[in-house]
């Protein structure tokens, strides 16, 4: 999947790798893993689920239920930044994971109660204003959720290990397993649930898998052997706001506040992409200001690449999200609900994603070692490209084949390729890209540095549901506003396809250039 793993940067009361083993590695691994899973299970379970659930039960158009598909992506990438920062300095993995494990099990669970299904009344949609409002709500705590556990946990994983234990890299591509196995699951289990038997079911499983991965967090605490304890605990119960609450129960609070405020900005999905724009706008002005004003020519020069690579990468984000919004209402609307005679519904299309990360994962990974022995292996600037340029490809054939596939039976082959391509693109950019922050940046800054990172993260989501919502206009009314405009897809779909190869051949010629400035970081 496209989850960006973090090994943390904090330092740790352990400075060396956990002594107890198992299977090779800290015992305290297994934990972690099972715990990502199951959090991967119902994160990617949902998501299989919202737009489907957006457009059918409560009505939506394809472009209203894109938009709030791509507003929600987008603030789930940011908070992190804000659960990262208040664990590294007060509340330490362990409470920031747990804390935020119990918002997703509320966000998860009250999505469970799904109201009654909106109704068309002449040129109208009727929908339960009460249970839209809980929707919002439970989207919220979600993203609230995410943001106080994701980077946390990876954070876990890292102090596991010593500075120079070889066995780190293998430790986090076990994590990132974790992650796609649970993501697997969720797609093909909680989708069909859903789908077949109802939303509220689904959303339920969902809950129950975060519940599980909570519990699994909890009991497997003396295994952690107090790695991600809080750095400095008697911070946390010192008294705040004139000696009403600990600090601790102030962070607390602020998380509910960070729920509030992402329920009211998911209501305004257009004011969120303002929000962006300004921030990574703004953002950017102020890194390079920093660049050159107070680095060495040498850090100005990667500080530049950095900031290059991290404009580009909103592109592959912005194609590459479009799995959850316009081609799963495609493969809804258009194609054939079976594989090689297996019948799926629309939703576990999705599951492609993940299976093809866990078969095409080792594959890359042999062959960048094998490449690296020989001195072959594309530095970070061209691998970016052609990640583009895989993209970029990958949509130009499924235009192709949205032609020359006529009606909506269409083969669920052209949905594996987009997909297998999506996935090849991802191997190319994603596990180097928080690798390229560390390596560009320089240290005073590389906090920063990290959270634009997840910023521009952040805005490549968003733009993916503008991108999606360009889809939509194929219905003739109200009660079918739903429908995708199919030739105005395929128009959207070619012309972005053009694009991305275009600009992944601009950035190919570039590479060079960007070596340059790179001083010899590979």
């Amino acid at each position: 999947m496209s989850d960006t793993i973090a090994g943390g940067t904090r330092p740790e009361a352990h400075a060396g790798s956990q002594e107890r083993e198992f299977l090779g590695h800290p015992i305290g691994l297994g934990v972690l893993f099972l715990t990502e899973m199951w959090e991967r299970f119902s994160f990617y379970g949902m998501r299989a689920l919202l737009v489907l659930y957006l457009t059918k039960h409560f009505l939506f158009s394809a472009e209203g239920a894109n938009l709030i598909y791509g507003a929600y992506l987008g603030l789930v990438y940011v908070l992190p930044v804000i659960g990262g920062a208040l664990a590294d300095r007060y509340l330490g993995s362990r409470k920031a994971v747990v804390y935020g494990g119990l918002l997703l099990v509320a966000g998860h669970i009250s999505l469970a109660f799904e109201g009654p299904p909106a109704i068309v009344d002449g040129n109208a949609v009727v929908r339960s204003d009460l249970h839209l409002s809980i929707f919002f709500l439970s989207l919220a705590l979600i993203i609230t959720g995410v943001g106080f556990l994701k980077a946390n946990i990876s954070t876990i994983v890292g102090s596991l290990y010593g500075e120079k234990d070889p066995r780190r890299d293998g430790g986090f591509t076990i994590f990132y397993m974790g992650i796609n196995v649970g993501s697997l699951l969720s797609i093909v289990g909680v989708g069909y649930v859903g789908e077949v038997y109802g939303w509220g079911y689904g959303f339920g499983m969902a809950g129950i898998g975060m519940l599980l991965g909570l519990l699994i967090f909890l009991w497997g605490q003396p295994l952690l052997e107090g790695r991600a304890d809080p750095p400095d605990p008697a911070v946390l119960k010192e008294k705040i706001l004139g000696g009403l609450i600990t600090r601790e129960w102030g962070i607390y609070a602020f998380g509910l506040v960070l729920v509030l405020f992402s329920w009211g900005l998911m209501q305004y999905q257009t004011l969120i992409g303002y929000v962006f724009y300004g921030s990574a706008a703004l953002i950017l002005v102020v890194i390079l200001t920093y660049g050159f004003t107070k680095c060495t020519p040498q850090e100005r020069d990667r500080v530049i690449v950095a900031v290059i690579l991290m404009i580009f990468m909103v592109v592959f984000w912005m194609l590459f999200e479009q799995q959850g919004s316009s081609l799963t209402l495609l493969a809804d609307q258009q194609f054939e609900k079976s594989l090689f005679g297996i019948p799926m519904q629309a939703s576990q299309v999705q599951s492609l994603n993940p299976f093809f990360i866990i078969v095409l994962a080792p594959v890359l990974s042999w062959a960048w070692q094998s490449m690296s022995r020989r001195n072959l292996e594309p530095s970070t600037p061209a691998k970016f490209a052609l990640s583009l340029l895989v993209i970029g490809l990958g949509y130009l054939f499924f235009s192709f084949g949205l032609t020359v596939d006529e009606g909506t039976n269409k083969s669920m082959l052209w949905m594996v390729m987009i997909y297998f391509m999506l996935t090849m693109a991802e191997l190319l950019i994603s596990p180097v890209g928080l690798s390229m922050i560390t390596k560009l940046s320089t240290q005073r800054i590389v906090g920063m540095m990290m959270g634009t990172f997840f910023l521009y993260i952040a805005l490549g989501n968003y733009l993916s549901g503008v991108l999606a919502s360009l889809t939509g206009g194929g219905g003739h009314g109200v009660a079918d506003s739903d429908k995708l405009d199919i030739p105005g897809t395929v128009a959207l779909f070619s012309n972005v396809g053009w694009l991305s190869v275009v600009i992944g051949v601009g950035l190919l010629v570039l590479t060079p250039w960007l070596r340059r400035r790179m001083h010899g970081i590979h």
